[in-house]
């Protein structure tokens, strides 16, 4: 017991010495913590910003009690708004007469049961998107979309683990979405080689 009683006494005497140490004339103390909440009570946080830095139209939005930016898409859309083309339902459109659209197009997400156009695109109005229970999405929040199959990644994205930075990690913070890198209509990201790679065989110097 007289040991341990010893090494509260020590280090006691030392967390003393330090606070007195840190003291500056007429301020006075009693732990760490004290000095710690007294110094930092007119701390107002960084004063480096990443708004210099962002670029293009952003809109903010507030998922998981989270709320950041993230780039503006319709303007980004050649081919939005959709009605502007779709002036009748898509079966009268279809057949002679009207020319083919979207051949450029090839759905590689999932398979043919699984998911089609219509999976997504709302029919009734073209100009959004819309759930697997037919609630209406807007092309701005397509991560919705996203996230009924890709929970994990969306819950990562939230958090800033998953995609990428727009402008800076100093806020505001400005997260690109996922259709900012994934092609909606073919996600997987092609195999390819690295920009430069060696092509030399140089020997091991012994």
């Amino acid at each position: 017991m007289k040991g341990k009683a010893c090494y509260t006494l020590f280090f006691a005497s030392l967390l003393l010495c330090a606070c007195k140490r840190g003291r500056t004339k007429g301020e006075k103390y009693r732990t760490i913590i004290d000095k710690i909440q007294a110094r930092s009570k007119n701390y107002h946080g960084v004063s480096i910003s990443s708004d210099r830095y962002i670029t293009g139209q952003t809109i903010a939005v507030t998922e998981n009690s989270r709320t950041f930016s993230i780039p503006e898409r319709k303007s980004q859309i050649t081919s939005y708004a959709c009605t502007a083309c779709h002036t009748k339902p898509l079966k009268e459109m279809q057949g002679k007469g009207f020319k083919s659209a979207h051949w450029d197009i090839k759905l590689q997400h999932a398979d043919s049961q699984t998911m089609r156009c219509t999976t997504c695109h709302d029919m009734t109005n073209p100009d959004r998107l819309k759930s697997l229970t037919g609630e209406p999405i807007d092309f701005n929040r397509s991560y919705r979309l996203c996230s009924q199959c890709h929970a994990k990644q969306f819950e990562d994205w939230v958090g800033g683990a998953h995609g990428k930075r727009g402008g800076g990690w100093a806020p505001p913070r400005v997260s690109m979405t996922c259709v900012n890198c994934h092609n909606p209509h073919k996600p997987r990201f092609e195999s390819r080689w690295p920009a430069r790679y060696n092509t030399q065989k140089v020997e091991e110097s012994k």
